[in-house]
């Protein structure tokens, strides 16, 4: 073992780099939930030799998730002896950051008191190693200058006072008069943005709110520089080569609430001196900078309004850091969508991570603009992309259609992937699971529309079985190659399960993503309906009278739509759904979105809100209706769903409501264990009770 490798604070794990192995005795129940591990966030050392990455745990008892970061020893971009937990095993963790001379590994915790806000953590990877500490000035999560010398972090002003408990709860602008701040624990709000779905309590005024600002540190500790003093906040800060100056973005915009458009822009200021200094303009947003190896380019990503495509951009730079010329787009001919661009070490290539079809992958985008090369293949997703400052080694997730996330490392060319943690593989193990087979059809318009179905578990040719069909969120979002448990839970009951890309996916190309724009319902519903009559004709054992609907969110949306405008379903499940465009308009927190979308607020597009609303037509639904929402939901707020309920319940349909507190809109993806695998249980009970599969849920 290297000496590098002496702040362990637990017994090593073994990890293996193959499959699981097969010996599956039964299939996913919802308590399997509760075994999963995610890992993520991942991080290789600038010299290669480590990777550190985070690993979730669920602790059922205390329900709730346990966060932390581990480190594999790599040599030759290969697995070196065991991996094992690197910070304090009591104390949540995240966010790994090396220093550039990889001796260093920072990261965000919250210790001591439960109160006491997350803070930033250093810990030396080099001999004689120690506990983890703090540096003197930081506050922030730290972005080091390439000379290893300074320490940028972006960070709210302290304040002189500690802020009250009630601070922002009355607006500063408001018009009534307060008798008695002490006795009023109420809210007096007179902005649009006073709720943000993710957060269980109303957000004070933003007007008493400061800005985050540029802060810069000497790396060994000191006094901090306010580089910044803007009245919006600063985000993304990047170094110039040289260490002299960083680049961030920011929103001018931002505290204009009747403002939807993306007006983002990129900024530049100097470590020691000068002004801020805006280096692009509306219209558009500018985000992501990235500066080449050699300091003479900038990368960044660029789009000129909602609707419009994302491109990544480079201009040349001044020796002052200036914008040398007119940027230029790379990806004009490209129709996807690329992620956060990075360079390549040799400085002729950036790199990132996009979706296509099901799959997310690795590319390459030379900087003439006349080479993209996919890097990574399968029929898989790729996630937090880390690469070595020489470029030889990057390490990532991988998840597939039948595999949670583990973490990878490859060769920079792509051309040596291999796994290196295995945190799943025992629970796996017990369970099996089927493979997602790819479905493809064409829409009346010529379009064609993907799919994939799942089989039952010990699926038997001849018999007959149900089918649930699921409808991803968004629309503006996309399923694919990745694990979902809920469709594995489905599978285990004896229910074949489609799920469907349509039209408003991403993933498909810039016309195929605003092809049902603006209307939602009318012409994407055709994709789910074609998509069951392929269905049925690919897979002869499934019942056509025994189909079933579930989705979240959009998905909500479209399954209330679809058993409102067609008989095609004989029960449905809908979570965080949407039952009247309107209301939802006044109590979501996603406006922006629906004035794109519908192409106007209600009271402009009256008859559109109003004919694409599933609550017009409740009048025709017959399927037996669960409707799952969460309490705290803000982005699609409850009342949506007791909208549905109410008028389900008189028109005599069989309906439950099942209300999750303390829950917001991504109760499925983050909301508390127990009440995660509680929602599992209830979809697959539901469709058991009404498609006539029921099975036994005492051991779940």
């Amino acid at each position: 073992m290297s000496e590098r490798l002496i702040l362990t604070l637990s017994a090593a794990a073994t990890l293996l780099a193959g499959s699981p192995v097969s010996a599956q005795t039964r299939g996913l129940v919802p308590s399997d939930y509760y075994r999963e591990v995610g890992v993520g966030e991942v991080a290789i050392s600038p010299d290669g030799a480590l990777v550190a990455y985070t690993v979730t745990t669920i602790d059922e008892a205390e329900n709730r998730r346990h966060r932390e970061i581990w480190l594999q020893e790599l040599r030759g971009g290969r697995p070196e002896g065991d991996a094992f937990r690197f910070t304090d095993p009591t104390q949540e963790a995240s966010a790994p950051r090396w220093s550039p001379d990889s001796r260093l590994l920072s990261f965000q915790s919250r210790r001591g008191d439960d109160a006491t806000p997350e803070t930033t953590w250093f810990a030396r990877v080099t001999f004689p190693g120690g506990e983890a500490y703090q540096i003197d000035g930081v506050r922030g999560a730290p972005v080091w200058s390439p000379d290893g010398a300074w320490i940028a972090y972006v960070a709210r002003p302290e304040a002189e006072d500690e802020p009250g408990k009630r601070e922002g709860w009355i607006a500063p602008d408001a018009v009534t008069g307060t008798l008695d701040a002490d006795r009023f624990d109420g809210r007096v709000i007179t902005s649009t943005r006073y709720r943000r779905d993710g957060t269980l309590s109303f957000l004070p005024h933003y007007q008493t709110q400061p800005k985050r600002q540029l802060f810069i540190v000497p790396a060994g500790g000191g006094e901090a520089v306010q580089r910044t003093d803007l009245p919006f906040s600063v985000g993304g800060p990047v170094w110039s080569a040289d260490s002299e100056r960083i680049y961030f973005t920011g929103d001018e915009d931002e505290d204009n609430e009747l403002n939807f458009a993306a007006t983002s822009d990129i900024y530049l200021v100097g470590r020691e001196d000068g002004e801020p200094e805006a280096l692009t303009s509306n219209p558009g947003s500018e985000t992501a900078p990235a500066i080449s190896p050699d300091g003479t380019t900038l990368a960044f990503l660029q789009s000129r309004g909602r609707g419009e495509p994302t491109d990544i951009r480079v201009v040349d730079l001044a020796t002052d850091g200036s914008f040398r010329g007119l940027p230029r787009n790379l990806t004009s001919d490209w129709e996807y969508i690329p992620g956060a661009p990075s360079w390549t070490s040799t400085g002729e290539a950036v790199r990132f991570v996009a979706g296509v079809s099901g799959n997310s992958h690795v590319y390459e985008l030379s900087i003439s603009g006349d080479l993209i090369r996919q890097v990574t293949d399968g029929d898989r997703q790729v996630r937090s992309l880390s690469a070595t400052s020489d470029d030889l080694v990057m390490a990532y997730t991988v998840t597939d259609a039948i595999s949670p996330a583990e973490v990878y490392v490859n060769r920079g060319d792509g051309t040596l992937q291999q796994r290196i943690t295995s945190f799943n593989d025992n629970w796996l193990n017990e369970v099996s699971l089927q493979p997602a087979e790819r479905l493809t059809w064409t829409v009346e318009d010529g379009t064609d529309i993907e799919g994939w179905v799942i089989r039952p578990v010990d699926y038997v040719e001849g018999r007959s079985y149900p089918m649930v069909v699921k409808i991803h969120g968004g629309p503006y979002g996309a399923y694919g190659n990745t694990f979902f448990r809920t469709f594995h839970v489905l599978s285990n009951a004896g229910f074949f399960v489609l799920y469907v890309n349509p039209r408003g996916s991403t993933g498909y190309g810039h016309d195929f993503m605003y092809a049902a724009t603006p209307g939602w319902g009318e012409i994407d519903s055709e994709d789910f309906v074609t998509g069951v009559d392929a269905a049925l004709a690919a897979y002869a054992d499934i019942d056509p009278e025994r189909i079933g609907v579930s989705g979240g969110s959009y998905g909500g949306f479209m399954t209330n739509w679809l058993t409102a405008t067609t008989d095609r379903f004989a029960a449905a499940v809908t979570s965080r759904s949407i039952a009247d465009w309107t209301s939802l308009y006044g109590s979501t927190d996603a406006q922006g979105l629906l004035e794109f979308a519908f192409e106007g607020p209600p009271w402009e597009q009256r008859e559109r809100y109003d004919r694409l609303s599933p609550i017009t037509y409740v009048e025709n639904v017959r399927a037996p209706t669960l409707i799952i929402h969460s309490e705290n939901d803000y982005r699609t707020p409850i009342g949506d769903g007791e909208q549905w309920f109410m008028a389900l319940k008189h028109r005599e349909v069989p309906t439950e409501l099942v209300r999750y507190p303390r829950s917001s809109h991504g109760l499925s993806r983050s909301g508390e264990p127990w009440l995660l695998v509680d929602r599992l249980e209830r979809l697959r009970s539901w469709f058991a009770h009404w498609l006539g599969k029921d099975t036994d849920a005492s051991d779940q």
